[in-house]
């Protein structure tokens, strides 16, 4: 069974995450860089000033994209890198050449950009005058975003505006969880929204691309599937962490101006007009499900005792190298039925989806072909039996990267770095081939039709 034709296929990685050079060419500071160079924030004190070296080792990057045969790559541009103290005072061209040589070099290779403006790496220098809590940042990302258009645009047709702004505002955030998420929430909101009218206004006619922004979500199910009050919390989920697109995808923000109108910075009726509409193509970013239920946080005011609810994982899901991750490849289509019957059935690329390792290497990841043959299959349910509108599929990750906190012990990647050689090789795994062999035939062969010279999912794997 297959996808429709011009399915993209992707994989994908982050700018901190992989490109190192932290401080080469002219390069701003990033709040990544200061909380990483902080001792005992990242596990074994990890930092991103190397990383995967994908600043010097570009080549090596498009040959392991090439390999997995993907039609497109997704990738984030650094803010810093690009503008230094984050406005347009500077605009350091070594850090624009770079990207325009990945452009022209996917370009060549025959693989589509699809480019993150914002995954997480702010300049510090817009942090030490309030980040997102400060709304001057508005006009300072649309500047940021106009920059990138004008200099990029004519090679770009994909743009994603923010990475997860769920994570940005909630989970990025520790000090006041009563109203400062809320706050965050509301100015990346319209951040987004600016830049895309930017886009609109000034480019599309152009250039002929799409902007989006990207979401994250779990698929929540009720921890006891007999209780009410489960269900509801399982919704309750879903709709906190979507609430951030209801001025998006709706004129009307009724849940959120009922259920947090006593910290919700309020739009004003101009401002849910600017924003309303604001996307070409919905992102999302998944990876595993949920356990839901209620419970009573008195007079806390955060954001968890907002949503009212706990998480849990069912023990007896397959387990990886993530704590949080559990696999549950159902909840994928379930989610994408969810988005299709809430957000009347808009095209949909899942710009993240992927599985992690920790300890030993072993190139055989057939933890990873197992996760990607089950929820690729569940995203093609979604298309064959659910109508839903799915238009691309993206891998988490190209290569083994810094993954936050916990630096570079959970591995994601379709291929492994080893980080004791000073090269930083790219070595494929056994899911290159899988992955590549589902791209080839655009989703599965029927076993019935015998033979298909597009399946070729067992590689010869060699020693890391």
């Amino acid at each position: 069974k297959a996808f429709p034709t011009g399915f993209q296929w992707a994989t994908s990685t982050e700018s901190f995450k992989v490109e190192g050079a932290w401080a080469a060419d002219g390069k701003g500071l990033s709040i990544w860089d200061k909380f990483t160079h902080t001792p005992g924030k990242i596990s074994e004190h990890d930092t991103g000033d190397v990383a995967c070296n994908s600043y010097n080792k570009m080549e090596d990057d498009i040959a392991a994209l090439k390999k997995v045969k993907v039609s497109h790559y997704r990738f984030s541009i650094s803010w810093p890198r690009i503008l230094p103290d984050g406005t347009t005072k500077y605009i350091n061209q070594a850090g624009l050449n770079y990207y325009k040589k990945l452009l022209d070099s996917l370009i060549a290779a025959n693989i589509e950009p699809q480019v993150t403006l914002y995954h997480w790496d702010l300049p510090q220098a817009l942090q030490d005058v309030g980040g997102w809590e400060n709304e001057t940042i508005i006009e300072r990302f649309k500047e940021y975003a106009d920059v990138l258009f004008e200099n990029l645009g004519p090679k770009v047709k994909l743009w994603i505006t923010f990475n997860e702004p769920f994570v940005i505002t909630v989970l990025g955030l520790n000090d006041r969880p009563d109203t400062l998420p809320y706050i965050v929430g509301h100015n990346i909101i319209k951040s987004h929204a600016e830049a895309w009218h930017v886009y609109n206004d000034k480019y599309r006619a152009s250039q002929g691309g799409l902007v989006s922004i990207t979401v994250n979500s779990d698929w929540a199910e009720p921890r006891n599937p007999y209780k009410q009050e489960d269900y509801e919390a399982a919704r309750n989920i879903l709709n906190l962490i979507f609430n951030l697109l209801h001025p998006l995808m709706s004129s009307l923000i009724q849940f959120l101006l009922e259920f947090l109108f006593s910290r919700l910075p309020e739009f004003t009726p101009e401002e849910i007009k600017r924003i309303n509409g604001t996307y070409d193509y919905f992102g999302l970013n998944h990876y595993c499900s949920v356990l839901a239920f209620p419970v009573d946080f008195g007079t806390t005011q955060h954001f968890e005792a907002d949503r009212g609810v706990v998480v849990i994982s069912d023990r007896t899901w397959l387990e990886t190298g993530s704590v949080w991750l559990r696999m549950t490849p159902f909840g994928l289509r379930r989610l994408l039925k969810f988005i299709k019957d809430e957000y009347r059935n808009p095209p949909i690329i899942i710009t993240e989806n992927g599985v992690s390792e920790n300890g030993p290497v072993d190139l055989n990841d057939v933890h990873r072909k197992y996760y990607y043959e089950k929820y690729i299959n569940q995203v093609l349910k979604a298309y064959l039996l659910d109508d839903v509108n799915i238009i691309g599929y993206t891998a988490w990750s190209l290569l083994d990267n810094l993954e936050w906190g916990v630096g570079y012990t959970e591995r994601f990647g379709l291929f492994y770095v080893n980080r004791t050689d000073p090269d930083l090789p790219r070595t494929p795994k056994a899911s290159v081939s899988f992955y590549s062999s589902i791209i080839s035939c655009n989703g599965f062969p029927d076993p019935a039709s015998g033979p298909q010279e597009c399946w070729n999912p067992t590689p010869t794997i060699a020693d890391p």
